[in-house]
């Protein structure tokens, strides 16, 4: 609010200050003298005053107008340009007292009309009901006196002219139509007269129709026609329900709050916001447990319909029941052993084929099934890697099996991945055969092996045991005839059998996406016959078997039980450990497919919600961890689950490892964005990235890191995240000096007389001043002398003298420690 003295008022109107002081009074103002402030209000009133003095009229403006101009240019064709002003314009009127009254007295007086039209109509309702009343009454006098019933007679306003007679000659002709049988003439008029009557005659209330059947009767009130014409008309005309439809929603272990919203015939948000009001807030897709379906249902008022969401496997399974003449099959054999222990080359020796020398490292990277026709029969082989990364890997192996070969090297001993496959083929209920190998060495020592798997409860057979013990070597060849003379003495115990006339079934046991040939999947076939052409269900994925090949590559047509191969047509890559079945219907096939893959998201959602809302309050306060992403792509599903597994169970409670993405193949351009988006750092096992990729590498300097031995990617994580755990700051102490005595210098103020009892004191190193042992400066020194002369440092059992920077009261008997802050690297 803008404020002046009356004098700078006076010089802004050019009036004398006595003069406007004068006026101001006359207005009413306090003021008296020229010094005084004036405001913004006092000055509306000494003008109004003026005004009224004057005889203008002071009364506040009734309207405002408001205008806006805006100007715009446009180009047009060439280097023209248009100018475009548009002009917009506002009024506002401000409405007078008397004009706000007689607004309110028109509200007013329509509102008395509307209650005063209301009354009437009322009224005039009333009044209808009891002449409607009174024609029940004398109807029912005339039936009482007639003894049959009669027509009531039609209000005056809706019934028609000629269906209003007086009594008594309703009387005289009803016993007369009720005697004489309707003649052809009597039809033609009839017929006639409903032509002619008039569409509002026709209009008249039905329900006053005479109850009887008689046909007289039904001529009698002219009316019965126009009802089936009206029936007829009114065929195909809307009828709305006269009460809530009630509908059967069928609820699985898992559904969404869309499904069930459209199983009720109403709108999601209705469903939201009965979850509101129950006190759990949920989105369209989130996914409801069966319980909470059910009651939101009920509370709805629909009928529930509990379905198990297994009820399409069961009807796969129903499917797949075969019967047939059951005959021996080829026992199926896991080599399994620790790392470097030989189990590839005693398989490459029964195999006659250089298997190890295209592994990294010497170290099978792979999961590997292959067959081997002896002069005993045939053997299906399992290879199985042998070091701490593929525990999984050699689970699922020994599930699939039907015996175990161990391979344990004699001059090593009993290892702890030994000790996890016998605790795996225990587990599996299989038979356990030990190949003792590396007997040609001379450190070799059988009787250790023997020892160290007796104490596992694998004994021998010369112990009393049920384990046959093969010593052998997988270099010279010696007792490999013995070995497999020996896996087959126990697969006639076991006595496999399987029916090759059956459609195929088996589990895969490795799959891979191949770039030239799509996915690509490794199935041991354990019953019936697999034929190239049949529709394969393999987990959530299916497909037509477009080619199948043996493990030397060869394509072949049919595989029957206990032999390995791979399969192409497959519509993705199938988990390792998934059921292969094969269907006659591609349509079921499909469908079980769909279900499978959309019953996982549906856990996978569930999990990640349950997860977020019981963790969100436990996370709250607690620093977040620092994250290592990596975006991993291997060659086959197995390396890929087996590294998953290591690398997430890197870290500690300050760091962890986070496999953003992962899959199978070539690093794409998809894989680089994914990795860009999430400060990722990208590893390829096996597999190089393709040119898109390597373009958006090298234009954002991302970390892309190719492998092709496990042990190097998990010593590279390591190394990563013991940097990320950054280091600590320790002290050491250099040395302790005791204050002898305190002399006072111009230059350094108190200097202390100084022995040096333990360590060395340096110069240019922090230092603490305690006094009975307690800490009560901490700073650095200022100068450091020995005699006269200026030294750096000063041993233990030594004099000097100390002076203490911004410190002077350094007292006899105190004590300073020097020491120094040292960064140590942390480790996991």
């Amino acid at each position: 609010m803008t404020q002046v003295t009356v004098k700078e008022l006076a010089q802004v109107v050019d009036t004398p200050v006595e003069r406007l002081l004068q006026q101001m009074r006359e207005a009413g103002l306090p003021h008296t003298s020229a010094e005084q402030v004036v405001t913004d209000n006092e000055k509306h009133a000494l003008l109004a005053h003026l005004k009224s003095s004057h005889g203008a009229k002071v009364d506040e403006p009734r309207k405002i107008t408001l205008q806006r101009k805006t100007t715009t240019k446009l180009k047009v064709a060439g280097s023209k340009t248009i100018s475009v002003e548009v002009r917009k314009k506002k009024t506002f009127v401000k409405r007078t007292p008397d004009e706000i009254e007689a607004e309110k007295q028109r509200e007013l007086e329509a509102q008395r009309a509307a209650e005063e039209a209301a009354r009437l109509k009322s009224e005039e309702e009333a009044r209808q009901q009891a002449e409607e009343e009174a024609r029940r009454k004398a109807q029912a006098e005339l039936e009482a006196r007639a003894g049959s019933p009669v027509v009531a007679p039609a209000p005056v306003q809706e019934a028609p002219v000629e269906a209003v007679a007086p009594v008594e000659e309703r009387k005289k002709e009803e016993p007369r139509r009720a005697e004489k049988s309707r003649s052809d003439d009597d039809e033609r008029r009839e017929r006639k007269q409903a032509q002619q009557r008039p569409a509002a005659k026709a209009k008249a209330p039905l329900s006053r129709a005479v109850r009887s059947g008689d046909d007289d009767a039904d001529s009698f009130r002219r009316g019965g026609r126009g009802k089936s014409k009206l029936k007829k008309r009114n065929a195909h005309g809307f009828q709305s329900p006269s009460g809530p439809i009630v509908r059967e929603v069928a609820i699985g272990e898992t559904i969404t709050v869309a499904d069930l919203a459209q199983q009720m015939s109403v709108k999601a948000a209705e469903v939201i916001k009965f979850m509101f009001k129950l006190g759990t807030p949920v989105t369209i897709n989130q996914v409801l447990d069966q319980e909470t379906a059910q009651l939101i249902a009920e509370e709805l008022g629909h009928k529930v319909k509990l379905v198990s969401d297994n009820a399409l496997e069961e009807q796969l399974a129903e499917m797949l029941k075969y019967e047939g003449e059951a005959i021996t099959r080829a026992p199926v054999v896991t080599v399994m052993g620790h790392v470097d222990h030989g189990k590839t080359s005693l398989l490459d020796y029964i195999r006659r084929a250089k298997v190890a020398t295209g592994e990294a490292g010497g170290i099978t990277q792979h999961i590997g099934a292959y067959h081997v026709e002896t002069e005993r029969g045939m053997v299906t082989f399992l290879d199985t890697p042998g070091h701490a990364a593929f525990t999984a890997m050699r689970a699922r192996g020994a599930k699939a099996t039907d015996i175990v070969i161990l391979v344990v090297a004699a001059d090593d001993g009993v290892m702890p991945q030994t000790q996890e496959a016998v605790q795996h083929a225990k587990a599996a209920g299989v038979p356990i055969v030990v190949a003792v190998n590396k007997i040609d060495k001379p450190e070799a020592n059988p009787d250790n092996i023997k020892n160290g798997l007796a104490a596992l409860d694998v004994i021998p057979e010369d112990w009393g045991g049920d384990t046959p013990f093969v010593p052998v070597s997988a270099k010279m060849g010696t007792g490999v005839d013995e070995l497999l003379e020996a896996v087959l003495l126990q697969a006639e115990l076991l006595e496999l059998t399987a029916t090759p006339s059956a459609p195929g079934r088996g589990v895969v046991v490795e799959s891979r996406l191949d770039k030239g040939r799509g996915p690509v999947a490794t199935v041991l076939v354990q019953e019936g016959t697999l034929r190239q052409g049949d529709m394969a269900l393999v987990g959530s994925t299916y497909g037509r078997i477009r080619a199948m090949l043996d493990e030397n590559g060869k394509s072949i047509k049919e595989a029957g039980p206990s032999i390995p191969v791979e399969i192409l047509g497959l519509d993705g890559t199938p988990e390792a450990g998934d059921e292969l079945s094969v269907l006659s219907d591609e349509k079921k096939a499909r469908e079980v497919a769909l279900f499978r893959q959309g019953k996982f998201r549906e856990v996978k959602l569930a999990r990640a919600h349950a997860g977020k809302l019981e963790n969100i309050f436990e996370s709250m306060g607690q620093e977040e961890k620092k994250t290592l992403n990596i975006v991993l792509k291997t060659d086959v599903r197995g390396t890929l689950e087996a590294l998953q597994g290591s690398l997430s169970g890197l870290g500690n409670d300050e760091v962890q490892v986070r496999v953003i993405g992962g899959g199978v193949g070539g690093i794409t351009e998809s894989d680089a964005n994914l990795a860009l988006a999430s400060n990722a750092v990208l590893f390829g096992f096996n597999v190089r990235a393709d040119a898109g990729a390597r373009r958006i590498v090298e234009q954002e300097g991302l970390d892309l890191r190719y492998y092709n031995v496990i042990y190097d990617i998990i010593e590279d994580v390591k190394k990563a995240l013991t940097g990320m755990l950054g280091s600590d700051v320790r002290e050491n102490i250099l040395g302790v000096a005791e204050v002898r005595d305190v002399f006072r210098s111009p230059k350094f103020g108190a200097v202390a007389g100084c022995m040096v009892l333990e360590g060395m004191v340096h110069r240019n190193r922090p230092i603490r001043v305690l006094r009975e042992d307690v800490v009560i400066f901490e700073g650095e020194l200022e100068s450091l002398r020995r005699f006269k002369d200026d030294v750096a440092e000063v041993r233990a059992g030594m004099e000097c003298g100390i002076g203490v920077k911004s410190y002077n009261d350094v007292k006899v008997g105190d004590k300073i420690e020097v020491f120094e802050k040292v960064e140590v690297a942390r480790s996991l």
